[in-house]
């Protein structure tokens, strides 16, 4: 398949879109990234998303795919060697919930949190499910070294923001979500899941990440319905 067409579109620190980016990379697949401009859409990104007008947008010989899990899942489908998800049917069904439980529960909170306008209530009552969910990923984790098991899988592709995404928000937010001692498995995750080659080599620059969390939350607190989603799509 290395004569096919994959293309993908996406943002340089949106965790949506970079990761696909790692599926891609760990499968093997050769891909050509075009970057967008989220707060300037190109006339290619609202021609080929024209609903949610986001990325990731994958293209796949011509065929469109939308939303990361999706694209994800395709592919996983597609390109069958070193498979992300569960052969088990069971398992595949965890996988999924997790998924959309910690896309759901943590990453909006957590986020929305950080960014906050000056109200101590609506952030405390984001903190607390944001760190409800931690508690339950910190369960979900004992005693395995990644999601998938013994290597990285669909659910630590999906989870990955939260190794280099929340130390950041819990130093512009004035919080603290990574707590070693309350969460001793998530921390040795998050420094295998960042150690491994693959990741590593396709992390945002940590420096650039921290300006523009920095300028988003300045923004959000003004505009806080209409800006909090665009932010990383």
């Amino acid at each position: 398949m290395a004569s096919e067409e994959v293309k993908l579109l996406g943002f340089w620190v949106s965790p949506i879109s970079i990761r696909v980016e790692w599926a891609l990379i760990l499968k093997g697949i050769e891909y050509e990234y075009i970057e967008e401009d989220i707060f300037n859409k190109s006339p290619l990104l609202l021609e080929l998303n024209p609903v949610h007008k986001k990325v990731p947008v994958f293209i796949h010989n011509g065929k469109v795919v939308l939303e990361s899990f999706v694209i994800l899942e395709y592919i996983d489908e597609v390109w069958k060697d070193n498979p992300l998800l569960p052969q088990d049917p069971y398992e595949r069904a965890m996988v999924r919930f997790w998924a959309k439980f910690a896309e759901e529960k943590l990453l909006e909170s957590a986020f929305f949190a950080t960014c906050c306008p000056e109200d101590a209530e609506v952030k405390a009552e984001k903190i607390a499910i944001a760190m409800e969910a931690l508690e339950k990923i910190e369960g979900e984790l004992k005693g395995k070294s990644f999601f998938g098991g013994e290597s990285i899988g669909y659910l630590d592709i999906v989870l990955g923001w939260v190794s280099y995404c929340l130390p950041i928000w819990d130093e512009i937010g004035s919080m603290k979500f990574i707590d070693p001692h309350k969460f001793p498995a998530i921390i040795s995750w998050m420094n295998r899941f960042t150690n491994h080659t693959v990741i590593k080599n396709k992390l945002p620059p940590r420096d650039k990440m921290v300006v523009y969390y920095e300028e988003r939350c300045k923004a959000i607190s003004i505009h806080v319905g209409a800006e909090l989603e665009i932010t990383w799509s």
